[in-house]
């Protein structure tokens, strides 16, 4: 009995529908370097596995609802600027 052998390389359309984005978003995210790292295979625009499961945990810790860290009602508020009174004129 054959078992099927998961790609561990996916093409655009399958990596978009991985990480639940379009293949333009995919496309623009590539563009501005911003997505998940990727490469050309034979013309082809192809992203590993392993690529997109290290974006989407890096994306996940980014997040403030996801890492206690970043949690902006955790953290002690800005203390408050002084206002600045303006200078009077010397009489």
């Amino acid at each position: 009995m054959e078992t099927a052998v998961e790609s561990p390389v996916l093409t655009l359309r399958e990596a978009a529908a991985y990480v639940r984005r379009t293949p333009r978003a995919m496309y623009n995210m590539r563009n501005r370097r911003t997505g998940p790292a990727s490469f050309r295979a034979e013309g082809r625009v192809v992203y590993r596995l392993d690529a997109l499961n290290r974006w989407l945990a890096d994306q996940e810790a980014r997040d403030s609802r996801s890492n206690p860290a970043l949690d902006p009602t955790k953290q002690a508020p800005e203390p408050r600027r002084a206002k600045r009174r303006p200078q009077q004129l010397a009489a």
